[in-house]
């Protein structure tokens, strides 16, 4: 096209107002997928139910999908596909992937857009003493709930330091708390920052509760990132553990999933024992939430920084009828303030950067 016909059609533009360009808030707009509309409006059938088997050949089909997964979901950028079993070829180092710095994580900030952050007055059941580690150091507290609970009084709740709350979703790829949509809901409504988390099941296919975890969370721009419990469950039919390298396989596919739908880089939530099995030395550009109820997490994890800390399953407060889950944030006032409304990464404020 002549650079004459351009100007034309420029100035044609302007005098008309028919022409403008895309703001930054709508820039960060994103269109939700057919996955989110069907579950906001109740449309879709389950996701059907994989039948665990007590073979170890049922967990290495799983498995064998999960690395299928993986490999699809890494080959647009470039990291290298899974070979056949036997060879050299292995699942793409954790720690090495890039930190996250997809423009959606940004949430637009409002002017005035100021979280009021409460401070804490929980007891406990079972108190702790952590010395000068003490979680009553770090201004930000909050809690995480299941049904467990049962009904909250999320205002009393928040006003009694819950700033924030991990709220449980999903159970591998067919169960949903029944709690859940109340207590996001009510949270939300209490101004309470919310994020949802997902029980990982160890012999179900991954991408299959990632679908799950979708279908049933909302795509909210407000929302914590989502997070991924992962620890042994003595309760659970599968009866075999998967080896350090299979978890880790079957994170990657889960995780990968959850921060293409709602851009953000998905939090590990972790237990002691888990942890040194299995993670320790691993995921190093991923935010992680951390049990240590009888000590320091830099005790029971020492070479690992922490954004969230989870330090007593005995907490008490006003607006829980019952022991409910206490944590803390890392970082100040300041720093929270920075994190939820997108000006700081995770990393920048967890001792990171």
């Amino acid at each position: 096209m002549r650079l004459k016909a351009v100007s034309s059609i420029v100035f044609g533009c302007l005098v008309l107002s028919g022409c403008r360009s895309a703001g930054p808030e709508e820039a960060l707009t994103l269109t939700p997928s057919s996955q989110q509309v069907a579950s906001q409006q109740g449309v879709g059938a389950p996701v059907p139910q994989v039948a665990v088997s007590e073979t170890t050949g049922a967990i290495g089909a799983s498995a064998g999908q999960d690395r299928q997964a993986l490999a699809f979901a890494n080959a647009s950028s470039g990291v290298s596909h899974f070979e056949t079993p036997g060879t050299s070829a292995g699942m793409p180092v954790p720690d090495a992937r890039p930190v996250s710095t997809l423009a959606s994580q940004l949430v637009p900030f409002r002017r005035g857009q100021h979280h009021k952050v409460y401070g804490q007055r929980f007891s406990d059941a079972k108190p702790i003493n952590f010395g000068k580690a003490a979680p009553q150091r770090h201004p930000v507290h909050g809690v995480d709930v299941s049904r467990w609970q049962g009904e909250l009084d999320w205002p009393t709740l928040r006003k009694n330091g819950a700033n924030f709350a991990f709220i449980k979703a999903t159970e591998g790829g067919d169960h949903l708390d029944p709690m859940f949509k109340a207590n996001w809901n009510a949270a939300k409504a209490a101004g309470v920052k919310r994020g949802a988390y997902h029980f990982i099941y160890w012999c179900r296919v991954a991408s299959q509760q990632a679908d799950w975890f979708i279908r049933n969370v909302p795509k909210d721009p407000d929302a914590l990132p989502p997070v991924i419990d992962v620890e042994y469950n003595g309760e659970s039919s599968c009866r075999f553990r998967l080896s350090p390298r299979e978890v880790r396989e079957k994170m990657q596919v889960f995780m990968d999933r959850l921060e293409r739908h709602y851009g953000k880089r998905p939090i590990i939530y972790a237990t002691p024992d888990f942890y040194e099995d299995n993670l320790r030395g691993h995921f190093r550009d991923y935010p992680f939430w951390l049990r240590s109820v009888a000590a320091h997490p830099s005790v029971r994890y020492p070479e690992r920084k922490w954004l969230f800390w989870q330090y007593s399953g005995t907490g008490l407060s006003q607006g829980a009828g019952g022991e409910i889950d206490l944590n803390v944030f890392y970082g100040s006032e300041n720093d929270w303030q920075r994190f939820i409304h997108g000006k700081a990464r995770w990393d920048q404020v967890a001792g990171l950067r």
